[in-house]
């Protein structure tokens, strides 16, 4: 007799621990569709790639000779939304990173010249 009442106290301890411990919160689960997951995972590459920009030596440097904190300006990012956030990782992705085309050209020819004038290419002699 004494057996079956500790029993059933420490059935009813065990429940009680159950129901205090047990999240009091309601769960929803949600279907995230392909397009919402695409999105995010395109937000998550843009804030990378931004951000790695920003951590870059010589961004900070110039953030600072513009007076610009680069802590502030990393804040600023994560506060984008993700559209704001992928346009302006695409508008980076399309920034020329060396100078223009035709001062790159120009620096190409002024090196055939020089190298022709000295004779280690014949490059301008078969024209």
């Amino acid at each position: 007799m004494m057996l079956k009442s500790l029993r059933g106290g420490i059935l009813q301890l065990v429940a009680l621990c159950l129901l205090i411990t047990a999240p009091l919160a309601p769960v929803h689960g949600v279907i995230v569709g392909t397009e919402q997951a695409m999105v995010m995972a395109e937000y998550d590459a843009s804030l990378a790639r931004v951000t790695a920009a920003l951590s870059r030596d010589d961004v900070r440097e110039q953030l600072i000779a513009l007076g610009v904190d680069p802590q502030l300006a990393l804040e600023r990012v994560s506060a984008l939304t993700p559209a704001e956030l992928v346009q302006l990782d695409s508008r980076m992705e399309n920034l020329p990173a060396g100078g223009s085309l035709l001062a790159v050209l120009g620096v190409i020819l002024i090196v055939l010249i020089v190298l022709d004038l000295v004779g280690v290419t014949n490059v301008f002699n078969r024209i």
